[in-house]
């Protein structure tokens, strides 16, 4: 494939991705991740992935800060700032291969959970809050995959939608400014990952605006359902292809 090839398809990979997450606060690495692995490798994917993410929040939560819970947030910093070293050493140890199927069987497992949502007990304490940070922080360092765990707590505590929203953006920045770091200490931005992050910022900007008219405009459910489908046939061609 060319080089001036798969800067198109990263642009257009990252449009989606950032339009889903404009559209309903979440899943744009889950949606990038799978295919910018497929075209430039995991160790491009995610450092391009984090650049793209910390972008999109910083611009969606300028908005939306007044909504944030404070408390859960800081809670779920504090423990996937713990979890983001280990899935640094993940990231730079595990064969390319087993990050590929483990990531694969992470997005079939999400968007299954997703499909058939299973009512599961609401939660009323702080402390599983250290738990799911921590996961996420590890799912963050290694695939930039730190959403889910945080969804899933979001959901177990049942945060009303506008909670919901602007406390996912306000974990998934800090951490992911974290991980973006981590990403930069273990010599991961390279000219090859910065390239391809500039050349999609305008389409990255622009995403974050269409998707958020969409926010307004379409019910969630149902464009939720759709994203499921994607991400469980995503994990599909990660883990059996």
């Amino acid at each position: 494939m060319s080089l001036d090839k798969t800067l198109l398809l990263t642009i257009a990979v990252l449009f989606a991705a950032t339009f889903v997450r404009s559209a309903l606060g979440f899943g744009d690495a889950l949606v990038a991740m799978p295919l910018l692995a497929l075209l430039v490798g995991v160790r491009v994917a995610t450092p391009v992935v984090a650049f793209a993410a910390s972008t999109i929040g910083i611009t969606i939560l300028l908005s939306h800060w007044r909504s944030v819970d404070v408390r859960a947030t800081w809670r779920l910093v504090a423990a996937s700032l713990v979890g983001i070293p280990f899935g640094l050493v993940l990231l730079k140890l595990a064969p390319e291969a087993y990050v590929k199927g483990a990531l694969g069987a992470l997005l079939i497992l999400y968007g299954l959970y997703s499909l058939i949502a299973p009512r599961l007990p609401a939660v009323r304490s702080d402390w599983p809050a250290y738990v799911f940070g921590f996961v996420a922080g590890v799912l963050g360092g290694a695939y930039n995959t730190n959403g889910p765990p945080v969804v899933v707590y979001g959901a177990l505590r049942r945060w009303p939608p506008e909670h919901f929203r602007a406390t996912l953006q306000g974990c998934f920045l800090l951490t992911g400014l974290m991980i973006l770091v981590g990403h930069g200490v273990a010599g991961l931005w390279t000219t090859e990952v910065l390239r391809l992050y500039l050349y999609s910022l305008p389409a990255i900007l622009l995403a974050i605006y269409l998707g958020a008219r969409l926010n307004r405009r379409i019910a969630r459910e149902t464009f939720s359902r759709v994203v499921y489908v994607f991400l469980v046939a995503m994990g599909a061609l990660f883990l059996f292809g």
